[in-house]
């Protein structure tokens, strides 16, 4: 099926006239655009304004992955030539393209010459399809569908195509990189270099901390959850396991830590597909350029642990440049208390805000050749 496409316009007004004021577009995307798009003021300013330095041209676009067709938005920077572009993929609380996490993606890189692809993940706003019954695999190459789709745009340079992710997404572009040959990029964040399972076990131990629950519940959560993953594993008898779950079903926090009261087998568990995911194996297929950073402050994910192996294997991945950004939380926020990082309820509306993160991610971009001044 051909993709389809619906096309409007929308200027950036950006000053632009060197590197540094490059990093600045980064650096105040989120706070001054976030603003400007809230305004409700009458609109007059347009009675003094100067002319955008960029103008952004929006098309809906739709592309298929075998019998599954997605639906995402294509923000791409008129120009002369033609311009890389980036494909977004999905942080697992995050599926649609209209959410907070993407907005400075698209508020920030096509001022930086470089346009950005926003779909909504399978089974999630227009998109077909359902998550239930796929992997990491089929969600890469869900990316690279969509890679390939851009590859045949006049506008998009076919062989400056990469990838960002933030958190599962994060593995994802990874995963995506590595199956795409053609990929020319890749830029994960937060995304740790555990399997899934040694990462939720980090996770849950810390929302029971953050929420005041003693280490004795720490230590039975992680027992509990550690028995479901040995069961999915084989290693673990369902009985023994369903048993040591039953333990805990009780427990104040139980709705804290990620488990249902029993669990599926692993022939049919998406979670038994999941924890199979080994992110180092992953970059070692890997060929291009990657950039891969943690908030120094994330109760997610073990960043410390992640940033030490890629540190200690810097020899065998010279593609991969490491960062970890002081005081950033999982979503590279600042300002987010404890209770609110780990609250599901707010990681619809959570964005970057971190002005490391931004003016890294433009540097490295513009050092790699993919960013532009105009």
């Amino acid at each position: 099926m051909a993709p389809r496409e619906t096309v409007v316009s929308r200027n950036f007004s950006v000053g632009l006239t060197a590197f540094r004021t490059a990093l600045l577009v980064l650096l105040t995307s989120t706070t001054t655009m976030g603003a400007q798009a809230q305004d409700t003021r009458p609109a007059q300013p347009e009675l003094w304004s100067a002319p955008a330095s960029t103008t952004v041209t929006v098309s809906e676009k739709h592309f298929n992955n075998g019998q599954v067709e997605l639906s995402g938005t294509l923000y791409a920077p008129q120009a002369t030539g033609k311009v890389p572009a980036v494909v977004v993929l999905h942080a697992a609380s995050v599926a649609t393209r209209d959410l907070a996490l993407y907005r400075h993606l698209i508020q920030a890189l096509p001022p930086l010459g470089i346009a950005v692809f926003v779909y909504d993940r399978r089974g999630s706003g227009k998109s077909g399809g359902t998550l239930a019954d796929s992997d990491y695999n089929v969600l890469a190459d869900d990316g690279i569908a969509a890679q390939r789709m851009l590859a045949h745009d006049a506008r998009i340079d076919p062989g400056r195509i990469g990838f960002w992710g933030l958190s599962q997404g994060g593995w994802l572009s990874l995963l995506a990189a590595a199956r795409s040959p053609q990929t020319a990029f890749a830029i994960s964040i937060s995304a740790p270099l555990t399997t899934p399972d040694v990462q939720m076990n980090f996770a849950v131990a810390n929302i029971l901390r953050i929420k005041g629950y003693t280490q004795a519940d720490v230590d039975m959560a992680v027992a509990a959850r550690t028995a479901v993953d040995e069961f999915e594993r084989g290693k673990l008898d369902r009985v023994t396991a369903q048993a040591r779950l039953d333990a805990v079903v009780g427990k104040p926090w139980f709705g804290l830590i990620y488990l249902d009261k029993t669990f599926k087998d692993p022939d049919t568990s998406r979670w038994a597909k999941e924890m199979a995911h080994d992110p180092l194996k992953t970059l070692d297929a890997v060929r291009a350029p990657a950039l891969i950073m943690y908030g120094a402050n994330d109760p997610w994910v073990p960043a410390k642990l992640s940033a030490d192996i890629l540190r200690k294997n810097a020899s065998k991945y010279p593609n991969i440049h490491t960062a970890v950004i002081a005081g950033a939380d999982h979503d590279m926020m600042l300002s987010a208390s404890p209770e609110s990082q780990v609250d599901p309820k707010a990681l619809s509306v959570q964005a970057p805000e971190a002005p490391e993160y931004f003016s890294l991610m433009a540097a490295w971009l513009t050092e790699k050749g993919f960013a532009r001044v105009p």
